[in-house]
């Protein structure tokens, strides 16, 4: 993608005689510069153009810059210097458990509290989570963050979702992990969690992955993982643009680095305390479709979104308690890994759709009907680390979450199976 960027960004320079950098690739007019790429080079050329397009050529080389430098001003505008109201952008959950719903509204001045922020509705029937005769879904404010795209006080807020009566949807996930994160036995043991999120980007068009030549296969797996280079690594500029947009926005976003299989990346969020968690990850996700939306790029959590000698997306998950953060840790982190085998079934059916073609005992997997754990062992359940074991206390990693896993139900299932429930 990277280079593709490039190149796109010299024919611009060279046809419209401005500069076209790659942050501005990265706005809201991306997907219009690209859609008129073909027409604007057909302009620039002798060839094929007919008398109506060589009288306009000059207005369309002159006039073009001007009015995308107008929209990226007033896209870029710093609402704080003229008003106090700022923008709000509403987050939620929507039908498939996937999907991610988004609306914006205004507010009268800058707000850093979700309880003290309005609740909202939205159209339950259009998100396939209420029926047409009694649509009404209720948004509940639960996090805010600040907002990447449109800066200054303007903030994303990650909300949850009722009934007009205050029941919580059925996917409405956040509501029963609130309820297990807030048990005076959870709460004492300040858990805190590592989400290592896996995502593919593809193609538009044609829906394969970044970087593979379209109906065929790259070289095999191998030179990709944290790889370098214009033929390793593939949608850099999009992991980058993720990055500094979620430590932007006050995620605790902790790393990135290409994956296995080319064209796949993964990010980090964490360590991060209960719920926070999962919230951070979710808002992680949001920024990443937007991201991708700017750059015409498809973003998949398909757990094997190839089939064959490739690696699948997880989002394994490191967990740790304050008892197994302190000294004699490690035994209580043995005693969790127990607990954990004694529910295994139940867990790989929180997990994750399709997480079955990922979890085949290959490609640093486990076999999902099989349970195991071991110490520096990517082929296991669950992982823990040399250094954990020569510490005797730290954190182990759960390897059975698919990339498209609902972090509410899978962290909050960890703690309700390892601090709250007896075998």
């Amino acid at each position: 993608m990277g280079h593709s960027i490039a190149r796109e960004n010299h024919q611009l320079e060279s046809i419209l005689g401005s500069p076209c950098s790659r942050s501005r690739y990265l706005n809201p007019l991306a997907a219009s510069i690209t859609d008129d790429m073909s027409r604007v080079k057909r302009l620039s050329s002798s060839q094929g153009l007919s008398k109506r397009e060589k009288r306009s050529f000059c207005s369309v080389r002159f006039e073009f810059p001007e009015k995308m430098s107008l929209l990226t001003d007033l896209i870029n505008m710093d609402l704080s210097d003229s008003t106090e109201k700022i923008i709000a952008e509403y987050i939620w959950v929507g039908g498939s458990g996937m999907d991610m719903r988004s609306k914006a509204r205004t507010l009268n001045r800058p707000v850093s509290d979700p309880s003290k922020l309005p609740k909202w509705n939205y159209d339950g029937s259009s998100t396939n989570q209420a029926p047409g005769e009694d649509s009404e879904v209720i948004l509940y404010p639960q996090a805010i963050y600040r907002d990447p795209f449109r800066r200054g006080n303007n903030i994303l807020v990650m909300c949850d979702t009722y009934t007009p009566a205050g029941e919580p949807i059925p996917t409405n996930k956040r509501h029963a992990a609130a309820t297990i994160f807030n048990h005076p036995n959870v709460l004492a043991e300040v858990p805190w969690y590592g989400l290592e999120q896996e995502y593919t980007l593809l193609q538009k068009e044609v829906n394969w992955p970044l970087g593979w030549p379209v109906g065929g296969y790259p070289g095999p797996q191998g030179p990709y993982y944290c790889g370098v280079g214009v033929d390793k690594a593939f949608g850099r500029d999009i992991v980058d643009a993720h990055y500094k947009a979620c430590l932007y926005a006050g995620i605790n976003i902790s790393g990135i680095n290409g994956e296995v299989m080319p064209g796949q990346w993964e990010f980090q969020v964490g360590p991060s305390v209960g719920i926070s968690a999962a919230d951070e990850l979710w808002i992680a996700r949001y920024i990443l479709e937007r991201i991708t939306e700017v750059a015409g790029v498809v973003l998949s959590f398909d757990p094997k979104p190839i089939q064959g000698d490739w690696n699948g997306a997880g989002a394994h998950t490191n967990f740790s308690t304050k008892s197994m953060r302190k000294e004699g840790g490690y035994e209580v982190i043995k005693k969790a890994i127990e607990k954990l085998a004694l529910r295994h079934s139940e867990h790989i059916a929180a997990y994750g759709e399709g997480n079955e073609r990922r979890l085949t005992g290959r490609h640093e997997t486990a076999d999902i009907n099989t349970f195991k754990w071991g110490v520096a062992n990517r082929g296991a359940s669950i992982r823990v680390g040399r250094d954990t074991e020569k510490e005797g206390k730290g954190y182990f990693e759960d390897r059975r979450p698919a990339s498209n896993m609902d972090p509410y139900v899978v962290t909050s299932m960890i703690a309700e199976t390892t601090i709250l429930w007896k075998p």
